[in-house]
């Protein structure tokens, strides 16, 4: 009874998440049973009785499924916890200021990133391959890699074992690569995405630590390759590392 309990719980949360994904678009029954790796039956029918309680809603005419109002409502009451995003938008904001850069806040979340904050520097070529909401697992971009890399060893080989990040990412992922720019990473002191998802974005970040010392959330940069040259990067890394100071300290204080 309890596996069946857990089974059902583990289906709703692939669900919603899947389901945010699609926002503001929406998503249909069968796209959202291809994404989730859930049989459309179970879908269909996890859904309505989401919907019956406001955690998601159904579009009349086009049959397009969305998150619903009682989430928000959640929301609201969770970022009385979990919302920092007012003490970081000023220092986001100073980042990409003084880079001309796209600059970005994520969070930690479980084994992934979550973008939550975006600020667009002056220059005119932009990266897009982050945006507010999306996630990557740990190690795959530059705020993934660096909240990895700070993490402790074992804890690391235990996410690579249930990850298989190179199926999806690409031989740039495998264990070996990936352990590689993790020594680096803790050398320089910030991650360098050079061009591994997107070729020709490149990107860079700074862990954000808490008042345990644990990596929790991170600080990047993105823009063209040719802004990312090995001068550029030095001055690029000393200037995500000051401001990821300062904002480990703001979020340090309650």
């Amino acid at each position: 009874m309890v596996e069946a309990r857990d089974s059902v719980i583990s289906r709703v949360a692939v669900l919603l998440r899947v389901l945010a994904d699609a926002e503001p678009q929406g998503s249909s029954t069968t796209e959202l049973a291809s994404e989730a790796g859930i049989a459309r039956p179970t879908v269909h029918r996890l859904l309505t009785s989401l919907a019956e309680r406001g955690l998601t809603e159904r579009e009349r005419i086009t049959g397009l499924w969305h998150l619903g109002p009682e989430l928000y409502v959640l929301g609201t009451a969770a970022a009385v916890r979990y919302d920092v995003t007012d003490k970081v938008r000023e220092i986001v904001h100073a980042l990409a200021e003084s880079s001309g850069e796209s600059a970005f806040f994520s969070m930690r979340r479980g084994s992934e990133s979550v973008c939550l904050v975006r600020e667009d520097g002056a220059f005119p070529l932009r990266s897009h391959v982050l945006y507010e909401g999306i996630r990557f697992p740990l190690g795959v971009a530059s705020a993934g890699l660096a909240l990895l890399s700070h993490l402790p060893d074992s804890e690391i080989a235990e996410h690579l074992r249930r990850t298989d990040l190179e199926a999806t990412y690409g031989k740039e992922h495998s264990d070996r690569e990936l352990w590689k720019r993790i020594r680096l990473t803790r050398k320089d002191g910030y991650a360098t995405n050079p061009g591994l998802i997107v070729p020709g974005s490149w990107g860079m970040a700074a862990a954000v630590f808490d008042a345990n010392g644990s990596p929790r959330w991170a600080l990047s940069l993105t823009g063209v390759e040719s802004r990312f040259d090995v001068k550029r990067r030095l001055e690029l890394g000393e200037l995500l590392l000051k401001h990821a100071h300062v904002l480990s300290q703001a979020l340090q204080t309650p």
